[in-house]
């Protein structure tokens, strides 16, 4: 009968040894584990979604998100899904939302400026079939990073939609003295072809400076009649005009696209009205000065004249010479040139800061008596 070997070790030390060694072998004999699957990058879902319709278009903005639904910075590009629909008023179009475009991530910088995306909706005359020009539109908007999972909804913007007027196209200016004159033709039908009471115009300018850049347009001014005329204007100024039909009772009024662009520069080529009241008086001879004819009108009234030009003959009919070198800032002048014996015939004019010269005042007389008178 044989006897067993005792330990020579602790018999502690013992089991944990047994327990290392069995524990690497388990591994080492173990199948590979099945690789986990890595989560979908999923962007949070846009909050700030807005809409409005401008002429027959839905405007819609909102900004992109840049983080995921677990808080981790986006850096992945997205695309964008645009989902739309238009019902009977009232009805619950938001329940009936069908994706209507797709904006792949490699285009989404085209519509985006700091982060905000711009995208618009054209109506067409189908998507009022059956509506009576009058619908309710909704709109939600979801973005994908992977293939595998797009985003949550956004929030649902609505609103009314009805047809808008065509844009006006033979938008016309005239530059007149007091006013630039605008006219145009009023439109004859909506987008569907209907042609209801046209609700009045909005007309809208931009001023602009040395970029060359279309500057912002900004209302100045509504009229119920196809013809509008702007009288705060500055001459030399380039402006940009623009006419906008309405459509559409109070609040729910919409207006047309822009009509055509109409740019002009006005320049001031309208003379002031011709002086008046002027008056020829002899200033006689002095010790040690010739005789003189002194010349004085009535000042003119006009805040853009800039001075005075006299002009002299002798003959009936005939402007005769200007006798003024500079332009006379006042309305009176000195004829120091005059002789003895002769009659001359004197006449005013005014000249304005842009240089246009008006006609000439009525024809004074004046004399110098001879010598021997």
């Amino acid at each position: 009968m044989g006897t067993s070997r005792p330990c020579t070790r602790d018999a502690r030390s013992c089991a944990f040894h047994f327990l290392i060694a069995l524990a690497l072998f388990s591994i080492g004999c173990a199948s590979p584990s099945e690789p986990v699957e890595r989560k979908p990058v999923v962007a949070e879902k846009i909050g700030d979604l807005s809409a409005v319709q401008a002429g027959n278009d839905v405007v819609l903005s909102f900004t992109l998100p840049t983080e995921t639904v677990d808080r981790r910075a986006l850096t992945q590009p997205l695309s964008l899904e645009i989902y739309r629909s238009i019902g009977e008023p009232g009805a619950n179009a938001a329940a009936q939302l069908a994706l209507v475009a797709t904006i792949p991530s490699g285009e989404v910088a085209q519509y985006s400026t700091e982060g905000r995306v711009r995208w618009v909706d054209s109506l067409k005359a189908a998507d009022f079939a059956g509506l009576d020009d009058l619908a309710s539109a909704s709109y939600s908007v979801r973005t994908r990073a992977s293939v595998k999972q797009d985003s949550d909804p956004s929030n649902v913007a609505s609103l009314r939609v009805h047809p808008a007027y065509e844009p006006i196209a033979d938008l016309k200016a005239e530059v007149t003295r007091s006013a630039i004159i605008l006219t145009w033709t009023p439109p004859a039908k909506t987008l569907t072809g209907q042609a209801p009471p046209v609700g009045g115009y909005q007309i809208y300018r931009g001023a602009t400076g040395k970029e060359a850049v279309a500057p912002p347009l900004v209302r100045i001014g509504e009229t119920s009649s196809p013809t509008f005329q702007d009288r705060q204007f500055e001459f030399g100024q380039t402006y940009l005009y623009s006419v906008r039909s309405v459509v559409g009772p109070g609040s729910e009024a919409i207006e047309s696209a822009d009509s055509n662009l109409v740019t002009l520069t006005p320049r001031d080529t309208f003379p002031p009205a011709a002086p008046t009241g002027l008056v020829v008086v002899l200033v006689p001879r002095q010790a040690g000065t010739a005789p003189q004819l002194e010349l004085s009108w009535a000042i003119s009234p006009e805040t853009e004249v800039a001075g005075y030009n006299v002009y002299r003959s002798e003959q009936t009919g005939v402007r005769g010479e200007h006798l003024n070198p500079e332009l006379l800032l006042t309305p009176a002048f000195r004829d120091m040139n005059v002789e003895p014996g002769h009659r001359y015939l004197y006449t005013v004019t005014a000249v304005d800061r842009f240089g246009n010269e008006s006609a000439p005042s009525e024809v004074i007389a004046g004399s110098v008596p001879a010598e021997n008178q």
